[in-house]
């Protein structure tokens, strides 16, 4: 499903314009995304909990590289899908 498509079904289910709707999808993704950038988890019951975590910094060797290059520690962003996520997927 694109971003489009979640729009129209959001519209469709809710009785409101694709405007509105696309207001509100973009409202959810950015807060959960200001959210991730303060190291908050975002906890949705049921469906499932978007946190951020920590890589480490390494050493890697490219495949037909010669050199040796340094990858940086970052933040990355996680979901763990909730129990009725779960279980309506399965």
């Amino acid at each position: 499903m694109t971003k489009a498509e979640l729009i129209d079904a959001i519209s469709k289910a809710a009785g409101i314009t694709k405007k509105e709707s696309e207001i509100a999808v973009n409202t959810f993704t950015d807060s959960i995304t200001k959210a991730l950038k303060k190291g908050t988890k975002v906890t949705l019951v049921g469906f499932g909990t978007f946190s951020s975590v920590k890589r480490k910094g390494r050493t890697c060797k490219p495949p037909g590289a010669t050199k040796v290059i340094k990858v940086p520690p970052k933040r990355v962003p996680k979901f763990n899908a909730g129990a009725k996520l779960k279980a309506a997927v399965k």
